[in-house]
């Protein structure tokens, strides 16, 4: 039995210890010089700001953790991963990693979970029922921590963006816990949301503290392994595919911007300005309406993987197929639909001239 008022003061623990620690974190990453500078290749923002805020998402989701204090027998495991991207996010923060030193990094990380036996062990695919992994599993859990982890790190370029669609995944993820009673997955998902909430404070347009790679890379893997504990474990419809539309946009991004470095012959860590986020302030929308958009295809995702995980075999191809529209609209919007946009004509044409850009 999940207990409502535990839930409730462990995320207001979280949330308010992140809130009185974050300008604690910002006067020290400043003191430090532990900042995000402005350039012309990447960045949104046009001053030097503090980018160290992933340590008091940290220390948030630490009170609340230990409140709660949530028992699973990978936990210790669980733990140690955490750390083990906390520290890579720090050192990146701190010294501009190489590329290769931080995918070390995660993939420590990722082997510490599958070292406990915490793996994608089964999934269940239409009409072939329960598909058991057996050697694949261990591929595959690292796969998807590597792959959440940096799907939340690459879309995190404007102000709010990552904090905000991590908090509208893991509410996604907290809602199917509580319907199939995955206590320990509640619990995690509550305290991250909570720490979330309380830097987004801090961290919504216009920021003055940005989470850095120590913030991204801990949210990323976050997701991944409440994701591991809940999500995966279903016996449902298409329960391969729950936890990626769960971070659809940041996970659709991160493919077509793999593509696209692909296609040009750049280095898949190569930045550039072609992410979603960028391509909407590019069609004029501001800074703060072009992250309530992406908001607004998070929650949509996170609303259809709820009705997904528990939809008819009628009402998941149907979702599915809302699934597909939605990530059609993301590719227009990015500029990477082959320079075939029928969705955004179509709206053009609805609500005219100059609505749709």
């Amino acid at each position: 039995m999940i207990d409502t008022a535990d839930l409730v003061i462990a995320f207001v623990i979280s949330a308010l210890t992140t809130f009185f620690v974050t300008p604690l974190i910002r006067k020290i990453a400043i003191k430090l010089d532990i900042v995000d500078k402005p350039d012309n290749i990447r960045k949104s923002h046009d001053k030097t700001k503090a980018s160290f805020g992933g340590v008091g998402i940290f220390i948030g989701a630490l009170a609340g953790f230990l409140y709660l204090q949530p028992e699973h027998p990978q936990m210790q495991a669980v733990i140690i991963g955490a750390c083990i991207m906390l520290v890579t996010g720090i050192l990146d923060d701190i010294f501009e990693l190489k590329p290769y030193y931080k995918l070390a990094g995660q993939l420590l990380a990722a082997l510490t979970l599958v070292s406990s036996g915490l793996v994608i062990d089964k999934l269940t695919v239409p009409f072939f029922g329960t598909v058991y992994l057996d050697g694949l599993a261990y591929v595959i859990t690292i796969i998807w921590v590597l792959a959440a982890s940096n799907a939340i790190n690459l879309i995190d370029g404007l102000d709010g963006l990552a904090a905000g669609v991590s908090v509208i995944g893991l509410s996604s993820i907290l809602v199917m816990a509580v319907m199939d009673y995955r206590i320990v997955v509640a619990y995690l998902c509550v305290i991250l949301i909570g720490s979330c909430i309380g830097f987004l404070y801090y961290n919504f347009h216009p920021a003055t503290i940005f989470m850095g790679d120590t913030g991204a890379l801990l949210l990323g893997y976050s997701i991944a392994v409440v994701s591991m504990l809940g999500l995966f474990k279903n016996v449902a419809l298409f329960s391969f595919a729950i936890p990626i539309i769960v971070i659809a946009v940041p996970f659709f991004d991160t493919t077509l911007a793999i593509i696209r470095r692909a296609i040009n012959r750049q280095g898949i860590a190569t930045a550039d300005k072609k992410h979603i986020h960028y391509q909407l302030m590019k069609m004029g929308y501001s800074h703060r309406t072009a992250v309530l958009i992406i908001y607004g295809f998070s929650a949509f995702f996170g609303g259809m993987a709820i009705v997904f995980n528990s939809g008819t075999m009628l009402s998941s191809f149907i979702i599915f197929g809302m699934i597909i529209v939605g990530m059609q609209l993301i590719a227009e919007l990015a500029g990477v639909a082959m320079g075939h946009q029928p969705i955004l004509n179509r709206l053009r044409r609805i609500l005219g001239p100059g609505k749709v850009e």
